[in-house]
């Protein structure tokens, strides 16, 4: 029996802030006019916010689904190991859009249109739920 593929970055000792900082200094070198890492109430990042070419996004990043993934994986997880190893995928998933946008092989709005945020701070992914009913209303 082949054991379980661990969640890549699990072994990180690289703590969320710094890769926070990371993200957003990549994202600077790439065109971003504004950068914001977002907050929970208890002062732990929980999210990153960018401006580029006049448009916002918002990538959040999930904590708590990455420790109870690590859980299940048997990995020894804490909250700061979750926290760790959710930053540094996040980062990792950002370098490679970046990567794919320079080739030309993408833009911008196609690999990050889900993270796209309206007029009302919400991104069209948690828009779409609503955007999808209203369109079957009008059927």
């Amino acid at each position: 029996m082949s054991e379980c593929r661990k969640i890549k970055n699990y072994t990180t000792k690289v703590p969320a802030s710094k890769t926070a900082s990371e993200i957003q200094e990549m994202l600077a070198r790439h065109g971003a006019s504004k950068v914001m890492t977002e907050y929970d109430g208890g002062g732990s990042p929980i999210g990153i916010c960018f401006e580029i070419s006049g448009k916002t996004f918002r990538l959040p990043v999930r904590v708590g689904a990455v420790g109870r993934l690590l859980d299940e994986q048997g990995v020894s997880s804490s909250p700061e190991r979750a926290e760790m190893v959710a930053w540094r995928n996040v980062k990792d998933w950002i370098a490679a859009q970046i990567a794919m946008i320079e080739i030309g092989q993408v833009g911008i709005d196609e690999v990050m249109l889900p993270y796209m945020v309206d007029a009302y701070g919400h991104t069209l992914y948690e828009s779409m739920p609503n955007l999808l009913l209203e369109g079957f209303d009008n059927e």
